[in-house]
């Protein structure tokens, strides 16, 4: 049994990886971000948030199409042409496959967040050149070109001359180059002079980029799920439907529930049933340096649900309900953290991972329930 799951997640992951699709989105998404250099120049002030903005984008953006894309391919290809029942008719019951298709796109995922999450560190070492007088990185050129050259390479002749799938020989071998061209760039300044690898090393880049990890997860979980029934049109819709939800869920969802709580708290306050509290909690800075941030919180002495109607306390419950299906991810965006120089604590990435864990769990049981009654024969 575990070596038929295994081998599953091996050959949905090998042809999600040759699905062309992937490669012109990665060959989309390295300009997008390449350009994402320049053009964060014209904001006047503040052009490497700029830069961080549009390269996070970029890579959630391509990741939510990726998963779409390549779901409907591996999954629901095979239902429609019925291939899936010569893998079902043997020992393998239908929750391991679709176990097996998730953790093979998964895979497939993550090598491709890796590639583009090296592209953007690249472009972000090089930084915006706010004059004509800033020095050009040349370095970060010299390597990333090279790397990128050596993979298109690469691919052309084992495509050539043993036949390998252009799209996947690319794939695989540029993604570690393009790490190693990251990891070599970062011990050297603009003019090739040596120096420390951690003074470019940002440890707060990384988790941002592992939490957008986890975030594209959730959404091919999401992507799996919807293509056990749905074809790749409404599986793209649906994905990016939850993904345009997920990033706005804070105001459309998350404002209504604030809104409730604070009228309970007008009411409590009618009554002298409040009380002023103190909250200090301390903002660590890249640099090191540290801001005490004292704010005072009003809060109720009593459970505020004391001050709902009957009608609130539903609507409340429904839009709780809804806050906790919909996967959150602005959570998992943390762009504003890096543009503001705050350090991100190790325990709330472990606390993403274990939220973003949950979310796929979610999403993949609804799929193995779909999956149990569909005709695949």
């Amino acid at each position: 049994m575990i070596e038929q799951t295994l081998a599953i997640i091996r050959n949905t992951f090998f042809e999600s990886i040759r699905q062309p699709i992937m490669l012109v989105l990665l060959i989309i998404a390295t300009l997008a971000i390449i350009l994402s250099n320049p053009l964060s120049a014209f904001t006047m002030e503040n052009d490497q948030r700029m830069l961080i903005d549009i390269g996070l984008a970029t890579i959630f953006l391509c990741g939510a199409l990726l998963a779409a894309f390549i779901a409907t391919n591996v999954l629901g290809r095979e239902i429609h042409n019925k291939t899936a029942l010569t893998v079902i008719s043997k020992p393998v019951g239908r929750p391991l496959f679709v176990l097996g298709k998730f953790l093979g796109v998964a895979g497939a995922m993550l090598l491709a967040t890796a590639y583009m999450s090296f592209v953007f560190l690249l472009v972000e070492q090089h930084t915006v050149l706010q004059t004509v007088r800033d020095p050009v990185h040349v370095p970060v050129i010299v390597f990333g070109v090279s790397a990128g050259v050596l993979g298109l390479a690469v691919g052309i002749w084992c495509n050539y001359f043993y036949g390998k799938v252009f799209s996947s020989t690319v794939i695989v071998v540029t993604t570690p180059l393009a790490g190693l061209a990251y990891l070599l760039s970062l011990n050297f300044r603009f003019d090739f002079a040596v120096q420390p690898i951690s003074t470019n090393f940002n440890l707060s880049m990384w988790m941002a980029l592992a939490a957008l990890a986890i975030a594209i997860l959730v959404l091919s979980a999401i992507a799996v799920a919807a293509s056990t029934r749905l074809g790749q049109v409404l599986t793209l819709v649906i994905t990016l439907g939850v993904f345009t939800l997920g990033m706005v869920s804070d105001h459309f969802i998350g404002r209504p529930i604030k809104g409730l709580e604070d009228l309970w708290l007008q009411r409590a306050r009618l009554q002298n049933q409040t009380q002023t509290v103190n909250h200090n909690y301390t903002i660590v800075l890249e640099s090191g340096e540290t801001e005490p941030v004292s704010k005072t919180r009003e809060i109720a002495t009593v459970p505020l649900r004391n001050f709902a109607t009957t009608g609130e306390k539903f609507k409340y419950a429904e839009l709780k309900t809804a806050y906790a299906i919909v996967p959150n991810f602005q959570v998992l965006w943390l762009s504003d953290a890096l543009t503001q120089s705050h350090k991100i604590p190790p325990a709330y990435i472990g606390r993403t991972i274990t939220y973003g864990c949950l979310q796929v769990v979610a999403a993949l049981s609804v799929a193995i329930i779909l999956f149990q009654r569909r005709e695949v024969g």
